[in-house]
Protein backbone atom coordinates (compact mmCIF):
# COMPACT_ATOMS: atom_id res chain seq x y z
CA UNK A 1 0.00 0.00 0.00
CA UNK A 2 1.83 3.24 -0.90
CA UNK A 3 2.30 6.32 1.69
CA UNK A 4 -0.79 8.34 0.17
CA UNK A 5 -3.29 5.35 0.62
CA UNK A 6 -2.18 5.12 4.24
CA UNK A 7 -3.14 8.89 4.86
CA UNK A 8 -6.80 8.58 4.10
CA UNK A 9 -9.19 7.87 6.71
CA UNK A 10 -10.32 4.37 6.57
CA UNK A 11 -13.60 5.29 4.84
CA UNK A 12 -11.86 7.21 1.95
CA UNK A 13 -9.30 4.60 2.00
CA UNK A 14 -11.28 2.08 1.20
CA UNK A 15 -12.74 3.72 -1.67
CA UNK A 16 -9.45 4.51 -2.84
CA UNK A 17 -8.39 0.65 -2.80
CA UNK A 18 -11.66 -0.43 -4.71
CA UNK A 19 -11.09 2.66 -7.53
CA UNK A 20 -7.71 1.09 -7.64
CA UNK A 21 -9.15 -2.18 -8.14
CA UNK A 22 -11.23 -1.49 -10.85
CA UNK A 23 -8.65 0.39 -12.72
CA UNK A 24 -6.98 -2.72 -12.42
CA UNK A 25 -9.47 -5.07 -13.64
CA UNK A 26 -10.12 -2.84 -16.34
CA UNK A 27 -6.34 -2.32 -17.41
CA UNK A 28 -6.28 -6.27 -17.46
CA UNK A 29 -9.46 -6.56 -19.88
CA UNK A 30 -7.64 -3.86 -22.41
CA UNK A 31 -4.65 -5.54 -22.06
CA UNK A 32 -6.46 -8.84 -22.97
CA UNK A 33 -8.13 -6.83 -25.99
CA UNK A 34 -4.36 -5.63 -27.37
CA UNK A 35 -2.95 -9.34 -26.76
CA UNK A 36 -5.92 -10.10 -29.30
CA UNK A 37 -5.26 -7.97 -31.53
CA UNK A 38 -1.66 -8.91 -31.97
CA UNK A 39 -3.17 -12.90 -32.05
CA UNK A 40 -5.10 -11.70 -35.28
CA UNK A 41 -2.43 -10.28 -36.93
CA UNK A 42 -0.34 -13.15 -36.34
CA UNK A 43 -3.26 -15.64 -37.44
CA UNK A 44 -3.53 -13.40 -40.79
CA UNK A 45 0.37 -13.52 -41.21
CA UNK A 46 0.75 -17.17 -40.89
CA UNK A 47 -0.29 -19.92 -43.93
CA UNK A 48 1.33 -21.37 -46.53
CA UNK A 49 0.65 -18.62 -48.66
CA UNK A 50 4.25 -16.65 -47.74
CA UNK A 51 2.47 -13.35 -48.05
CA UNK A 52 3.93 -11.42 -45.10
CA UNK A 53 2.39 -9.44 -42.35
CA UNK A 54 3.04 -5.94 -44.65
CA UNK A 55 2.03 -7.10 -47.47
CA UNK A 56 -1.51 -8.36 -46.02
CA UNK A 57 -2.21 -5.40 -44.20
CA UNK A 58 -1.52 -3.41 -47.59
CA UNK A 59 -4.08 -5.62 -49.60
CA UNK A 60 -6.67 -5.82 -46.66
CA UNK A 61 -6.64 -1.59 -46.45
CA UNK A 62 -6.16 -0.91 -50.93
CA UNK A 63 -7.19 -4.34 -52.59
CA UNK A 64 -6.90 -2.97 -55.51
CA UNK A 65 -3.09 -3.31 -55.26
CA UNK A 66 -3.89 -7.18 -55.10
CA UNK A 67 -4.15 -9.90 -57.97
CA UNK A 68 -6.56 -12.27 -58.01
CA UNK A 69 -5.16 -14.82 -56.21
CA UNK A 70 -3.83 -12.83 -53.73
CA UNK A 71 -7.36 -11.22 -53.38
CA UNK A 72 -8.46 -14.85 -52.64
CA UNK A 73 -6.27 -15.81 -50.33
CA UNK A 74 -7.09 -12.51 -48.14
CA UNK A 75 -10.79 -11.90 -48.19
CA UNK A 76 -11.85 -15.41 -48.58
CA UNK A 77 -9.48 -17.51 -46.49
CA UNK A 78 -7.64 -15.71 -43.69
CA UNK A 79 -9.57 -12.94 -42.78
CA UNK A 80 -12.93 -15.38 -42.55
CA UNK A 81 -10.34 -17.95 -41.01
CA UNK A 82 -9.01 -15.68 -38.24
CA UNK A 83 -12.19 -13.21 -37.44
CA UNK A 84 -14.25 -17.04 -37.19
CA UNK A 85 -11.71 -17.92 -34.31
CA UNK A 86 -12.00 -14.56 -32.21
CA UNK A 87 -15.97 -15.25 -32.80
CA UNK A 88 -16.15 -18.57 -31.77
CA UNK A 89 -14.00 -18.27 -28.90
CA UNK A 90 -15.81 -15.39 -27.63
CA UNK A 91 -18.70 -17.01 -27.95
CA UNK A 92 -17.98 -20.24 -26.28
CA UNK A 93 -16.06 -18.91 -23.51
CA UNK A 94 -18.68 -16.25 -22.37
CA UNK A 95 -21.08 -19.47 -22.36
CA UNK A 96 -19.02 -21.13 -20.45
CA UNK A 97 -18.56 -18.25 -17.72
CA UNK A 98 -22.75 -17.69 -17.51
CA UNK A 99 -22.80 -21.51 -16.84
CA UNK A 100 -20.19 -21.97 -14.17
CA UNK A 101 -22.06 -18.90 -12.50
CA UNK A 102 -25.67 -19.83 -12.35
CA UNK A 103 -24.65 -23.61 -12.05
CA UNK A 104 -22.36 -22.81 -9.42
CA UNK A 105 -20.10 -25.79 -11.20
CA UNK A 106 -16.46 -24.46 -12.12
CA UNK A 107 -16.11 -27.52 -14.20
CA UNK A 108 -19.08 -26.58 -16.44
CA UNK A 109 -18.95 -25.65 -19.85
CA UNK A 110 -20.54 -26.03 -22.85
CA UNK A 111 -18.13 -28.83 -24.03
CA UNK A 112 -18.01 -30.91 -20.75
CA UNK A 113 -21.50 -30.83 -19.57
CA UNK A 114 -22.85 -31.79 -23.31
CA UNK A 115 -24.39 -28.64 -24.81
CA UNK A 116 -21.86 -28.84 -27.16
CA UNK A 117 -22.40 -32.42 -27.99
CA UNK A 118 -26.05 -32.26 -27.97
CA UNK A 119 -25.52 -29.28 -30.54
CA UNK A 120 -23.46 -31.55 -32.79
CA UNK A 121 -26.10 -33.91 -32.62
CA UNK A 122 -28.79 -31.78 -33.90
CA UNK A 123 -26.25 -30.34 -36.69
CA UNK A 124 -25.91 -34.11 -37.65
CA UNK A 125 -29.23 -34.85 -38.18
CA UNK A 126 -30.37 -31.87 -40.30
CA UNK A 127 -27.15 -32.67 -42.35
CA UNK A 128 -28.16 -36.58 -42.76
CA UNK A 129 -31.64 -36.17 -42.88
CA UNK A 130 -32.96 -32.09 -44.16
CA UNK A 131 -36.43 -31.31 -43.62
CA UNK A 132 -38.46 -30.05 -46.68
CA UNK A 133 -39.11 -26.39 -46.27
CA UNK A 134 -39.68 -23.90 -48.15
CA UNK A 135 -38.93 -20.92 -46.01
CA UNK A 136 -35.61 -22.73 -44.23
CA UNK A 137 -32.20 -23.49 -45.88
CA UNK A 138 -30.56 -26.23 -45.62
CA UNK A 139 -27.83 -24.48 -43.87
CA UNK A 140 -30.24 -22.50 -41.87
CA UNK A 141 -31.71 -26.05 -40.81
CA UNK A 142 -28.35 -26.74 -39.46
CA UNK A 143 -28.33 -23.75 -37.45
CA UNK A 144 -31.71 -24.09 -35.88
CA UNK A 145 -31.57 -27.77 -35.37
CA UNK A 146 -28.36 -27.55 -33.41
CA UNK A 147 -29.91 -24.50 -31.51
CA UNK A 148 -33.04 -26.95 -30.66
CA UNK A 149 -31.09 -29.69 -29.21
CA UNK A 150 -28.52 -27.43 -27.20
CA UNK A 151 -31.78 -26.03 -25.50
CA UNK A 152 -32.97 -29.37 -24.14
CA UNK A 153 -29.81 -30.50 -23.20
CA UNK A 154 -29.50 -27.24 -21.15
CA UNK A 155 -33.09 -28.21 -19.87
CA UNK A 156 -31.95 -31.18 -18.80
CA UNK A 157 -28.85 -30.34 -16.57
CA UNK A 158 -31.18 -27.49 -15.10
CA UNK A 159 -33.43 -30.26 -14.07
CA UNK A 160 -30.92 -32.42 -12.99
CA UNK A 161 -29.63 -29.79 -10.79
CA UNK A 162 -32.81 -29.39 -8.64
CA UNK A 163 -32.88 -33.14 -7.78
CA UNK A 164 -32.31 -34.03 -4.18
CA UNK A 165 -28.94 -34.61 -3.58
CA UNK A 166 -27.49 -33.80 -6.83
CA UNK A 167 -24.73 -32.34 -6.34
CA UNK A 168 -21.34 -30.62 -8.64
CA UNK A 169 -20.23 -34.25 -9.04
CA UNK A 170 -23.51 -35.59 -10.23
CA UNK A 171 -23.94 -33.41 -12.56
CA UNK A 172 -20.60 -33.30 -13.87
CA UNK A 173 -21.14 -37.29 -14.94
CA UNK A 174 -24.37 -36.53 -15.99
CA UNK A 175 -22.69 -34.31 -18.56
CA UNK A 176 -20.41 -36.84 -19.33
CA UNK A 177 -22.98 -39.11 -19.96
CA UNK A 178 -24.53 -36.51 -22.81
CA UNK A 179 -21.53 -36.77 -24.15
CA UNK A 180 -20.73 -40.51 -25.01
CA UNK A 181 -24.44 -40.48 -25.62
CA UNK A 182 -24.36 -37.62 -28.49
CA UNK A 183 -21.24 -39.20 -29.95
CA UNK A 184 -22.57 -42.76 -30.10
CA UNK A 185 -25.42 -41.48 -31.89
CA UNK A 186 -23.75 -39.20 -34.24
CA UNK A 187 -21.21 -42.10 -34.66
CA UNK A 188 -24.77 -44.12 -35.82
CA UNK A 189 -25.65 -41.57 -38.12
CA UNK A 190 -22.22 -41.52 -39.75
CA UNK A 191 -22.34 -45.23 -40.22
CA UNK A 192 -25.49 -45.00 -41.67
CA UNK A 193 -24.65 -42.20 -44.02
CA UNK A 194 -23.54 -41.77 -48.22
CA UNK A 195 -20.36 -40.56 -48.76
CA UNK A 196 -20.71 -37.38 -49.45
CA UNK A 197 -22.52 -36.90 -46.16
CA UNK A 198 -20.22 -38.66 -44.14
CA UNK A 199 -17.55 -36.10 -44.57
CA UNK A 200 -19.94 -33.69 -43.56
CA UNK A 201 -20.34 -35.26 -40.37
CA UNK A 202 -16.53 -36.22 -40.26
CA UNK A 203 -16.23 -31.94 -39.82
CA UNK A 204 -18.83 -31.26 -37.29
CA UNK A 205 -16.83 -34.02 -34.92
CA UNK A 206 -13.09 -32.75 -35.44
CA UNK A 207 -13.92 -29.07 -35.50
CA UNK A 208 -12.63 -26.96 -37.70
CA UNK A 209 -12.43 -23.22 -39.02
CA UNK A 210 -11.78 -24.17 -42.75
CA UNK A 211 -15.75 -23.43 -44.09
CA UNK A 212 -15.82 -19.94 -42.23
CA UNK A 213 -17.40 -17.51 -44.57
CA UNK A 214 -18.55 -13.79 -44.55
CA UNK A 215 -22.84 -14.71 -44.28
CA UNK A 216 -21.64 -17.02 -41.07
CA UNK A 217 -19.10 -14.14 -39.71
CA UNK A 218 -22.03 -12.03 -39.79
CA UNK A 219 -25.03 -14.28 -38.23
CA UNK A 220 -22.26 -15.03 -35.36
CA UNK A 221 -21.31 -11.77 -34.70
CA UNK A 222 -25.22 -10.61 -34.69
CA UNK A 223 -25.96 -12.94 -32.16
CA UNK A 224 -23.03 -11.59 -29.90
CA UNK A 225 -23.82 -8.31 -30.53
CA UNK A 226 -27.57 -9.81 -29.45
CA UNK A 227 -26.38 -11.46 -26.25
CA UNK A 228 -23.74 -9.42 -25.01
CA UNK A 229 -25.65 -6.78 -23.45
CA UNK A 230 -28.14 -9.11 -22.11
CA UNK A 231 -25.15 -11.25 -20.23
CA UNK A 232 -23.49 -7.69 -19.01
CA UNK A 233 -26.97 -6.09 -17.95
CA UNK A 234 -27.15 -9.32 -15.85
CA UNK A 235 -23.67 -9.20 -14.19
CA UNK A 236 -23.99 -7.71 -11.03
CA UNK A 237 -26.77 -10.32 -10.25
CA UNK A 238 -24.91 -13.53 -11.18
CA UNK A 239 -21.90 -11.86 -8.65
CA UNK A 240 -24.64 -12.48 -6.13
CA UNK A 241 -25.71 -15.25 -7.35
CA UNK A 242 -22.55 -16.75 -7.09
CA UNK A 243 -22.10 -15.52 -3.23
CA UNK A 244 -24.88 -17.97 -2.86
CA UNK A 245 -29.06 -18.09 -3.67
CA UNK A 246 -30.05 -16.72 -0.60
CA UNK A 247 -28.11 -14.05 -0.59
CA UNK A 248 -29.39 -12.96 -4.09
CA UNK A 249 -33.25 -13.42 -3.57
CA UNK A 250 -32.26 -11.07 -0.01
CA UNK A 251 -30.41 -8.69 -2.94
CA UNK A 252 -33.85 -9.10 -4.92
CA UNK A 253 -32.71 -11.03 -7.34
CA UNK A 254 -34.98 -13.08 -9.23
CA UNK A 255 -32.82 -16.46 -9.42
CA UNK A 256 -35.04 -18.61 -11.20
CA UNK A 257 -35.53 -15.97 -14.16
CA UNK A 258 -32.03 -15.21 -14.19
CA UNK A 259 -30.94 -18.87 -14.81
CA UNK A 260 -33.61 -19.44 -17.36
CA UNK A 261 -32.59 -15.94 -19.70
CA UNK A 262 -28.49 -16.97 -19.22
CA UNK A 263 -29.18 -21.23 -20.11
CA UNK A 264 -31.30 -19.19 -23.08
CA UNK A 265 -28.13 -17.45 -24.06
CA UNK A 266 -25.69 -20.07 -23.45
CA UNK A 267 -27.73 -22.65 -25.56
CA UNK A 268 -27.99 -19.60 -28.65
CA UNK A 269 -23.94 -19.00 -28.22
CA UNK A 270 -22.76 -22.11 -28.18
CA UNK A 271 -25.78 -23.51 -30.64
CA UNK A 272 -24.30 -21.05 -33.08
CA UNK A 273 -21.20 -21.65 -32.89
CA UNK A 274 -20.93 -25.27 -32.84
CA UNK A 275 -23.39 -25.39 -36.08
CA UNK A 276 -20.59 -23.52 -37.86
CA UNK A 277 -17.28 -25.28 -36.29
CA UNK A 278 -18.03 -28.06 -35.26
CA UNK A 279 -17.28 -29.08 -31.87
CA UNK A 280 -14.73 -27.30 -30.33
CA UNK A 281 -13.68 -28.46 -26.63
CA UNK A 282 -12.50 -27.24 -23.82
CA UNK A 283 -12.20 -22.95 -24.92
CA UNK A 284 -15.61 -22.58 -22.98
CA UNK A 285 -14.24 -24.52 -19.47
CA UNK A 286 -10.40 -22.84 -19.33
CA UNK A 287 -11.18 -19.28 -21.07
CA UNK A 288 -13.26 -18.35 -17.91
CA UNK A 289 -10.39 -20.06 -15.23
CA UNK A 290 -7.80 -18.22 -16.72
CA UNK A 291 -10.14 -14.90 -16.98
CA UNK A 292 -11.38 -15.74 -12.91
CA UNK A 293 -7.30 -15.81 -12.25
CA UNK A 294 -7.00 -12.58 -13.83
CA UNK A 295 -10.00 -10.30 -12.75
CA UNK A 296 -11.59 -12.24 -9.70
CA UNK A 297 -15.31 -13.06 -10.03
CA UNK A 298 -16.66 -9.79 -10.46
CA UNK A 299 -19.19 -10.79 -13.17
CA UNK A 300 -19.02 -7.32 -14.72
CA UNK A 301 -15.21 -8.30 -15.23
CA UNK A 302 -15.19 -11.76 -15.82
CA UNK A 303 -18.05 -11.94 -18.49
CA UNK A 304 -15.67 -9.82 -21.22
CA UNK A 305 -12.58 -11.00 -19.78
CA UNK A 306 -13.60 -14.89 -20.40
CA UNK A 307 -14.68 -13.83 -23.76
CA UNK A 308 -11.30 -11.84 -24.77
CA UNK A 309 -9.20 -14.87 -23.13
CA UNK A 310 -11.81 -17.32 -25.07
CA UNK A 311 -11.08 -15.49 -28.15
CA UNK A 312 -7.41 -15.35 -27.67
CA UNK A 313 -7.08 -19.19 -26.84
CA UNK A 314 -9.16 -19.91 -30.29
CA UNK A 315 -7.05 -17.54 -32.14
CA UNK A 316 -3.51 -18.79 -30.82
CA UNK A 317 -4.86 -22.13 -31.52
CA UNK A 318 -5.73 -21.44 -34.81
CA UNK A 319 -1.85 -20.87 -35.37
CA UNK A 320 -1.06 -23.50 -33.70
CA UNK A 321 -3.00 -25.69 -36.45
CA UNK A 322 -1.25 -24.16 -39.33
CA UNK A 323 2.49 -24.40 -37.67
CA UNK A 324 2.13 -28.53 -36.49
CA UNK A 325 2.40 -29.68 -39.66
CA UNK A 326 3.83 -27.86 -42.52
CA UNK A 327 1.48 -27.34 -45.45
CA UNK A 328 -1.29 -28.97 -43.64
CA UNK A 329 -4.04 -27.35 -41.43
CA UNK A 330 -4.99 -29.34 -38.54
CA UNK A 331 -8.53 -29.47 -37.27
CA UNK A 332 -8.67 -26.41 -34.71
CA UNK A 333 -10.92 -28.72 -32.43
CA UNK A 334 -7.91 -31.29 -32.29
CA UNK A 335 -5.74 -28.58 -31.06
CA UNK A 336 -7.78 -27.16 -27.98
CA UNK A 337 -8.11 -30.99 -27.24
CA UNK A 338 -4.85 -31.39 -26.60
CA UNK A 339 -4.29 -28.22 -25.14
CA UNK A 340 -7.70 -28.19 -22.98
CA UNK A 341 -7.31 -32.30 -21.46
CA UNK A 342 -4.31 -31.54 -19.52
CA UNK A 343 -5.83 -28.46 -17.88
CA UNK A 344 -9.44 -30.06 -17.44
CA UNK A 345 -7.38 -32.96 -15.11
CA UNK A 346 -5.55 -30.69 -13.51
CA UNK A 347 -8.91 -28.62 -12.66
CA UNK A 348 -11.06 -32.00 -11.20
CA UNK A 349 -7.85 -33.19 -9.19
CA UNK A 350 -8.21 -29.57 -7.39
CA UNK A 351 -11.13 -29.42 -6.46
CA UNK A 352 -10.95 -33.24 -5.36
CA UNK A 353 -8.26 -32.27 -2.84
CA UNK A 354 -10.92 -29.05 -1.43
CA UNK A 355 -13.86 -31.61 -0.68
Amino acid sequence: MTAQAQALPGVEQAAWQYRRLLWRRTALVGGLAVLLLLSVLGDLASGASGMGLGQLLHGVFDPSTLSATERVIIWNVRLPYALMAVLVGAALALAGAEMQAILDNPLASPFTLGVSSAAALGASLAIAYPLSVAWLSPSAQVTVMAFVFACLSVLLLQGMSRLRGAGVESLVLFGIALVFSCNALVSLLQLLATEDVLQQLVFWTLGSLARANWQKLGILAAVLVLVVPFSLRSASAMTLLRMGEDRARSFGVDTRRLRVASLLRISLLSATAVAFVGTIGFIGLVGPHIARLLVGEDQRFLLPASALVGALLLSLSSIASKLILPGVIVPVGIVTALVGVPVFVALVFKRGRRL
